[in-house]
């Protein structure tokens, strides 16, 4: 039996890939895999700011959560989206339950201090109404593994005074990966992996290593969004997941494979 955190975007969660993903889900579980889901909402999120007229605001890949926004992902993440998903799995015969920070306190998380990040700078950046994650409530997830559930958690996680905190989805998964000390934390993206040119799918890189992902980013190959998910990423090694694996445009079996086979598909990341 294994431990596997599947992440998903938002740009997937709403296409037909949704559909493969579940059936290679149905089938994990039935092999006797303990998996859980996590999933952010960004365009989701964005478009529905779009329709309020309230601006987007992106620093270094990451969106600035002020009062208004928070409100935006309460409604965009851990409403649709997460009504979306779990919808998609029931129809492919799997039973998800989904999950928030203030749902059993699922996500246990604090505000976090400005700090200097990659991409933005040497200044410390506030990031807002945005969370660390401390903990996440795994006896719950244990309560529902054992149940036969698929845990569908959505990037919000929550603090001990109910106050609910913006976590970049890519960050929740990873945490819970490391804190499973899970066998594999298969990333679920827009794009077939790590890719030497944005541009060209063709250019996928199988295997990347700790330092070409500092050249990558120095020499601005690797940029935006892709910056913090390979950071959160390589952290999620350190704290004892044994395999991370960026896949996208996924067909069916695709999942299944990079979770029971890491290197089988996507890009694999490796300390050296």
């Amino acid at each position: 039996m294994k431990t596997i955190v599947v992440k998903i975007g938002g740009e997937v969660a709403g296409t037909p890939e949704m559909d493969a993903i579940a059936r290679d889900v149905k089938a994990l579980v039935e092999d006797g895999h303990r998996v859980s889901m996590v999933h952010g909402g960004g365009p989701q999120a964005t478009g529905l700011q779009k329709k309020l007229g309230l601006e987007t605001r992106m620093v270094a890949g990451r969106r600035y959560t002020d009062a208004e926004t928070l409100e935006v992902m309460k409604y965009a993440v851990a409403g649709k989206v997460n009504v979306d998903v779990c919808a998609r799995l029931l129809a492919n015969g799997v039973l998800g339950v989904g999950l928030h920070g203030a749902s059993g306190h699922a996500v246990v998380a604090r505000r976090r201090p400005p700090r200097v990040m990659a991409g933005a700078g040497p200044d410390p950046v506030d990031l807002g109404l945005v969370g660390d994650v401390m903990g996440f409530n795994l006896p719950l997830l244990g309560d529902l593994w054992a149940r036969g559930y698929v845990p569908v958690i959505a990037c919000l996680g929550c603090d001990a005074q109910g106050q609910m905190l913006n976590i970049n989805g890519d960050t929740v998964a990873s945490q819970l990966a490391g804190a499973l000390r899970a066998d594999a934390l298969v990333l679920v993206t827009s794009t077939p992996g790590v890719l030497r040119d944005v541009k060209d799918p063709g250019s996928r890189i199988p295997k990347i290593t700790h330092g070409e992902f500092s050249k990558g980013v120095a020499d601005g190959s690797i940029s935006g969004g892709m910056i913090p998910k390979l950071e959160e990423s390589f952290e999620v090694l350190k704290d004892g997941a044994r395999s991370v694996v960026i896949i996208g445009h996924v067909s069916p079996g695709d999942l299944r494979r990079a979770a029971e086979e890491p290197g089988s598909v996507g890009t694999v990341l490796v300390e050296s």
